[in-house]
């Protein structure tokens, strides 16, 4: 017992910096892959043939394989295959492919989740704007986007809390987010080997964050009630 209380302030202060690193790639992540993952289902969309190819293949590729061995391959691919580390072998260097593979995979996800939120508005909606003088985006950003929202946010809300538990992936290359924090204590470190229980721990910390975000995410679906 005596040994808990004097590992317990060591472990939550190493688990609270590993949580800020899982909570900083979540946050990027959220940032470039929401905006990203619409430009992809436009693309996708495309009445280009090659462009809407492009896309499709891309989505397909990522949706795919695993998000572990794109991770791997965004990280050690540069330095292995084309002798160019351009992440260098630094924790920043290391966010920054986790950020780019996380964003990537997470836009694939979320672009079809737009697109289908897309086409369940009637078309009627943008025959009426086409005769009431609106453009293609104005119909878009004006009429259909906040529906659009509406009917994707429970998919999306899904999405966004697996997101918090798959940071926890990022430790495949050495990010040393909450998870790697609380295993390093059943290696070694700061006097601390062979503990379990802060890995364990870790779990309080998903359930409070994903906790939070599924109230918020709550809330706002209530606040879109009135498209009903």
């Amino acid at each position: 017992m005596d040994t808990f209380i004097e590992q317990f302030p060591i472990v939550i202060h190493a688990l609270n910096i590993g949580f800020l690193q899982t909570l900083k790639l979540f946050f990027v992540t959220l940032l470039g892959a929401l905006p990203l993952g619409l430009l992809i289902s436009f693309g996708s969309q495309s009445k280009l043939l090659p462009i809407k190819a492009i896309f499709k293949i891309l989505i397909w590729v990522v949706r795919g394989t695993p998000l572990m061995i794109q991770l791997l391959i965004i990280y050690y691919f540069p330095g292995l295959v084309m002798h160019n580390n351009i992440w260098g072998s630094e924790e920043g260097g290391r966010f920054v492919a986790s950020a780019v593979a996380f964003i990537v995979n997470y836009a694939c996800y979320f672009s079809e989740i737009y697109r289908g939120g897309i086409i369940s508005i009637p078309v009627g909606q943008d025959e009426a704007g086409l005769v009431l003088g609106m453009s293609k985006s104005q119909i878009f950003f004006k009429v259909k986007l906040l529906q659009m929202i509406k009917r994707i946010l429970p998919p999306m809300s899904n999405e966004i809390l697996t997101l918090v538990k798959d940071t926890s992936l990022a430790r495949i290359i050495a990010l040393q987010e909450i998870i790697w924090a609380g295993q390093a204590f059943m290696k070694g470190s700061q006097g601390i080997s062979g503990a379990i229980w802060p890995l364990f721990f870790t779990a309080v910390y998903y359930l409070i964050c994903n906790g939070v975000l599924t109230l918020g995410l709550g809330k706002l679906e209530k606040k879109l009630d009135f498209f009903r």
